[in-house]
């Protein structure tokens, strides 16, 4: 007797079926939160364009951090907005600055229950909203720049991060950043390097966010939208530098590109949904173009379907809401 051939859709008739042969899934601790916290704020501040995100108090960002660490989540990406902003950044430096200060209000809260992470990088800093200082022509200086970030580092570990994310894509940050830590003693802090970050439309709600003082764009250090075997160039030296994770950005749009690291990288990989992705799906949905909560965990599962290991997502703690209830 001549059986047909296999139909893959038995496979699909049931959802216990469906379950069973399903070869990606996401998890509670696949999943990081972004959060902004703005100094001298006496209650949480909506962001306009991130419908749901909030920029948080000090009190507020602790419940935050407490709630992620009850959900299991796989981190916290904590973001800084001072009150006061110079050509430097000096506020970065400063222990007791907004950033630093966040970082052992939330370590305090959470302990090791949760992984704390913070952005390394000057752009929320700095009066011109470069990544980096200028030198007299208006241009990032790379190697001044490092210099900074050597000393960012060293305070961010000093207030307690298990995690420093440098973003600024300076040349030789990674092994800038790794040689301070290490100077300092702080041979467990680890990095996750923002290695493959493209100069992309889609930050928009993220400038708002963070109250972005830039002007002009980023493109003389961040990538080129059509650029693909760059970054794997990128990596491959974040790694050589001693990069712990790195990080993809934006993910939606750029998932080739972070296929294309998933399968070389020898360190964990990260993708990064960004605000403009984030805001999108929050404005489609509000319209009813779209169902919200099966285009969040769509997007999401086809970030992690491309090679992530773990998503940076404003959506993370209602997911692993979803996720408990499921």
């Amino acid at each position: 007797m001549t059986f047909p051939q296999t139909r893959p859709r038995r496979l699909r008739t049931t959802v216990a079926i469906r379950r069973l042969v399903t070869e990606h899934r996401l998890a509670t601790s696949d999943l990081i939160l972004p959060v902004f916290i703005r100094e001298a704020l006496t209650e949480p501040a909506p962001i306009g364009s991130m419908p749901g995100v909030v920029q948080h108090t000090a009190d507020s960002l602790k419940r935050a951090a407490a709630q992620a660490a009850e959900q299991e989540l796989g981190g916290i990406m904590l973001f800084g907005i001072p009150a006061h902003r110079d050509h430097a950044g000096s506020a970065a430096l400063d222990p007791e600055g907004v950033l630093n200060a966040a970082i052992r209000d939330v370590r305090a809260e959470v302990g090791d229950d949760l992984v704390v992470m913070s952005d390394l990088c000057l752009d929320e800093f700095t009066d011109h909203g470069h990544c980096g200082v200028l030198d007299a022509n208006g241009y990032v200086d790379n190697d001044k720049t490092l210099e900074i970030y050597g000393q960012m580092a060293i305070a961010q570990a000093d207030a307690g991060a298990h995690i420093v994310a440098p973003s600024g894509m300076m040349d030789g940050g990674t092994g800038a950043i790794r040689r301070a830590l290490e100077s300092a003693g702080h041979t467990n802090t680890a990095v996750m390097a923002y290695a493959a970050k493209y100069a992309s439309a889609f930050y928009g709600p993220f400038r708002e966010a963070v109250d972005s003082r830039l002007t002009g764009d980023r493109r003389t250090y961040q990538m080129d939208a059509g650029n693909r075997r760059e970054a794997l160039t990128e990596v491959k030296l974040d790694v050589e530098e001693g990069a712990d994770i790195v990080i993809v950005k934006p993910a939606m749009s750029y998932l080739d590109i972070l296929a294309d690291v998933a399968q070389t990288s020898p360190v964990p990989v990260a993708a990064y949904q960004i605000s403009g992705e984030y805001a999108m799906i929050e404005a489609a949905a509000a319209n009813g173009w779209i169902d919200r909560r099966g285009a969040v965990l769509e997007s999401l599962l086809g970030t992690k379907r491309a090679g992530a290991d773990m998503v940076l997502t404003y959506w993370a703690s209602e997911v692993a809401t979803w996720l408990k209830a499921a």
